[in-house]
């Protein structure tokens, strides 16, 4: 096991540390990729319609050619109508194309929209999901120590600065859509510090496009490897990265939110 080497915010090493198992775990894109699909089908929103929309009506179904009301030749469909007096063929309902009629192909409350996955399963994606954004950053993990300890989003800009580490997040704001009314920019993933329980996330990159944050019990697979690629930087903390293969190990799949660790 290969010892890393930490820094302190100025940039300077002060000391070294292990590495944890986790960053010498194989990894695989298949598992990651199932992973992030199974927690994002945790934000889907169950979807469903009434089921008698549509069929609240007095239409009967008639339009045979004995019948009185459709007659004969009439050219009319077999469909269910509308009971209207004076031998009228009535309005047609129930039916999709019908006014008022119902829905062609509603929601089914019945469909399965979570992805299950296991319990070991997703702990062998987040180990894959880790291991895959170190070897992309060189194979070198960043390790800071004190750096939860940031306040001011200033000066989380003079630490990257600092460091080197500004050029990473300096294309994450970019435009997707402009048109004459509006102007449409989405956030990408670019950098992801990872602290430890009793530090917290801090506030002081919550303002910073590109960077996320999180505490180890909140870690996931989308949040270092989201959309299945693996992030381009992760920051550790000193006291993060020592209990890292504590925390991986207790990590489960429940909904965004909530807390990953198991009780």
């Amino acid at each position: 096991m290969q010892e890393i080497e930490v820094f302190n915010i100025e940039g300077k090493p002060v000391s070294k540390m292990q590495a944890p198992k986790a960053f010498e775990a194989e990894p695989r894109k298949w598992l990651i990729d199932r992973a992030v699909a199974a927690e994002a089908s945790l934000k889907l929103q169950p979807q469903g319609h009434y089921v008698l929309a549509g069929m609240q009506t007095t239409a009967a179904y008639f339009g045979a050619m004995g019948s009185y009301r459709a007659g004969r030749h009439v050219g009319r469909a077999i469909r269910p109508r509308e009971k209207l007096g004076g031998g009228s063929l009535g309005r047609v309902r129930r039916i999709p194309s019908s006014v008022s009629g119902k829905r062609a192909h509603p929601h089914m409350v019945e469909k399965t929209l979570v992805e299950r996955l296991n319990n070991r399963e997703y702990v062998n994606a987040l180990k894959s999901a880790i291991a895959m954004a170190v070897k992309s950053n060189a194979g070198k993990p960043t390790v800071f120590d004190g750096i939860a300890k940031i306040s001011k989003t200033k000066d989380f800009v003079k630490f990257l600065e600092t460091n080197k580490l500004y050029s990473v997040i300096e294309s994450a704001r970019v435009k997707t859509i402009r048109s004459v009314r509006k102007t449409r920019s989405k956030q990408q993933h670019k950098m992801l510090v990872v602290t430890s329980d009793e530090e917290g996330s801090f506030r002081a990159s919550r303002n910073v496009k590109g960077v996320t944050t999180c505490t180890l019990s909140e870690l996931q697979v989308s949040a270092v490897a989201p959309g299945g690629n693996p992030v381009k930087t992760v920051l550790w903390s000193a006291s993060a990265l020592k209990n890292l293969d504590a925390a991986v190990e207790k990590a489960v799949l429940i909904k965004k939110g909530a807390k990953n660790v198991s009780a």
